[in-house]
């Protein structure tokens, strides 16, 4: 393994282009998103293993030249996400295959279940700093503010209350970013009746019965009755995140770092995913994609290339793995 080591490290660009070369050819594997693609799916996740720690043993090296070695207890939390995301689809075409499209959800649910505890960890052990793209990449920048915000004068600490740089980054991160949430939750409950109004309201259902009404449809209802209820829960958690990272950065003494300005622009194009998603893609994107592929079709070569572009789009959109975005 020590070998293997050193031959990355001395040939990462050759290896890197290894990578895109093998990773390519797999979208053209015989037999991909039909009934028998086990095998493609096995090999490109064995590819994408194989990437992951690849990549892994270069970023390991970065590290020891640049903050000296690594401590060999370290979890690789980096490493274990990336091999989660890779074996995913796996996971998803084996139990469709061997148990149903019902019963492949429950592999699904402990797959994301999966990540979400590995994320958590990592989030806990980085020092609850921002994770960069989903935990694969590990974040090593530092923020400017840490020196700066210890020494203002509202510390109620005193100069004798003195830490290590380590414990002082991670309260800082901790308590601004638990200080975020709580300025959240109270903005949300601004809108909402107060204490005394909820009860002088049930005072008045006691002693008045309710006048008959006309029961008007609400949005749940309508929602359900299009059958897209479900569809919004996803957009949902992606904004109630939104509305959570725009607090962390507006609290007091934080900046973000370059890295971490790519990784919101990254979550904001993830929205573009919705456009893959149903019900949007079955009433509108599938139908742009084949009158696209119906207009190019008697040009030649460019209409081939279309044709196995929109079929690779189509296919690709059948598995949740591929279009969840997380």
């Amino acid at each position: 393994m020590e070998a293997y080591k050193k031959w990355v490290r001395r040939n990462k660009d050759y290896v890197h282009s290894l990578e895109s070369l093998a990773n390519g050819l797999t979208w053209l594997l015989p037999e991909r998103f039909s009934a028998s693609e086990i095998g493609p799916e096995a090999v490109t996740a064995i590819l994408g293993i194989i990437t992951a720690i690849n990549e892994h043993i270069i970023d390991t090296t970065s590290t020891q030249t640049s903050a000296g070695p690594v401590e060999p207890n370290s979890f690789p939390y980096s490493l274990c996400t990336s091999a989660i995301k890779d074996l995913e689809t796996l996971v998803e075409v084996a139990a469709q295959h061997y148990y149903g499209d019902d019963k492949k959800w429950n592999f699904i649910a402990v797959t994301e279940a999966t990540k979400v505890l590995v994320r958590l960890a990592l989030f806990r052990n980085s020092g609850y700093k921002m994770l960069l793209h989903g935990g694969e990449t590990p974040n090593t920048e530092k923020h400017s503010d840490f020196s700066s915000s210890q020494h203002n004068g509202g510390d109620f600490r005193g100069h004798g209350a003195h830490r290590g740089s380590n414990e002082q980054n991670s309260w800082n991160l901790e308590g601004r970013a638990l200080s975020a949430l709580s300025r959240f939750g109270e903005n949300a409950r601004m809108g909402s009746d107060p204490v005394w109004l909820r009860g002088v309201q049930r005072q008045q259902a006691i002693m008045e019965p309710p006048p008959q009404m006309i029961e008007r449809p609400s949005l749940s209802m309508i929602l359900s009755e299009k059958g897209v209820q479900g569809s919004i829960i996803s957009h949902g958690r992606d904004a109630i995140g939104a509305g959570f990272s725009t607090q962390i950065v507006k609290s007091r003494d934080y900046h973000l770092t370059a890295s971490e300005q790519d990784e919101l622009k990254r979550r904001k194009l993830l929205w573009a995913l919705y456009l893959m998603r149903d019900p949007f893609f079955s009433k509108y994107t599938r139908q742009r994609l084949q009158s696209t592929e119906k207009l190019l079709e008697p040009v030649p070569v460019i209409g081939l290339l279309t044709a196995k572009i929109v079929e690779l789009v189509v296919g690709a959109q059948t598995r949740y793995t591929y279009m969840s975005g997380s």
